[in-house]
């Protein structure tokens, strides 16, 4: 109210986002049983999709579902665990059965074993890239008809490993840095029904951060310009964006989402 009537008449006309501008539309978040993917499934919810909520946690992803309709949206549960292809065409038959046809993708299921590439044993590597990189291909053969037909979108979470190096991090980086060559890549293949974008997160407050020190905490946060952690809710803005008519010019790209934490190092 700070403002006068003619800037909020501007300031709602080319800024405020339509509630419902997903009316209508079907969409999947995968690994929305917490973190990034349920505060993203919720955000599509409320703006008005019809939104598949799956995890490799049924139970977690459940408790989204239930969170999104006890508060008039529409939401299903399904378990899914995103390096089998099985379970891929069970999440697209039941979308079919009680959706209907899929508008958008949101990628967003991970792992990440913190090891030494060392210690890092063929299978744990195996399973971090199939998890995190071979899962958009699973996306793609499962999804392609219904995006194409629709001119939907694809996002995928990557992360800020894509492009710099961490400790501990070998199968998880070249699995982040593969999501963002590959989504690229199908930016170009599926162009211009498809659009496909990536997010790539930097230190958001999710799960993966409960059993890190305060110290460590403390570290990251005097790091990064904004001199916080980011929110999951921050994330999911950026992933509804991207997967708008607001961002209808937008694909083949990255959206960092880090508080600036790596343009100090770049």
């Amino acid at each position: 109210n700070q403002y006068p009537p003619q800037i909020l008449r501007i300031i709602r006309r080319y800024v405020q986002i339509d509630s419902n501008e997903f009316a209508g539309q079907v969409v999947l978040v995968t690994g929305a049983g917490s973190g990034i993917g349920a505060a993203t499934a919720k955000l599509f919810a409320k703006r008005g999709a019809k939104v598949a909520v799956t995890d490799i946690n049924l139970v977690s992803a459940q408790k989204t579902a239930e969170e999104i309709n006890s508060t008039g949206g529409k939401a299903i549960a399904i378990l899914h665990d995103v390096s089998n292809m099985t379970h891929w065409e069970n999440v697209r038959d039941e979308i079919h059965s009680k959706l209907g046809e899929l508008n958008v993708v949101h990628n967003n299921a991970f792992m990440k074993i913190e090891k030494s590439t060392s210690e890092t044993s063929i299978a744990e590597w195996e399973k971090q890239i199939s998890v995190n990189l071979v899962s958009m291909q699973m996306s793609v053969l499962t999804f392609w008809a219904d995006l194409k037909k629709n001119h939907g979108a694809i996002v995928n979470t990557s992360s800020i490993h894509a492009n710099f190096g961490f400790v501990h991090d070998g199968a998880y980086a070249a699995s982040k840095g593969g999501m963002v060559a590959f989504g690229r890549q199908l930016a170009v293949d599926y162009g211009p029904e498809i659009r496909v974008n990536t997010v790539l997160p930097g230190p958001i407050l999710t799960p993966i951060w409960d059993d890190t020190t305060d110290e460590y905490r403390n570290l990251v946060t005097s790091n990064t310009p904004l001199r916080r952690m980011g929110k999951p809710e921050e994330v999911a803005e950026a992933v509804c964006f991207l997967a708008s008519s607001r961002a209808s010019y937008i694909s083949g790209t990255t959206l960092t989402v880090d508080g600036g934490y790596t343009a100090e190092k770049a």
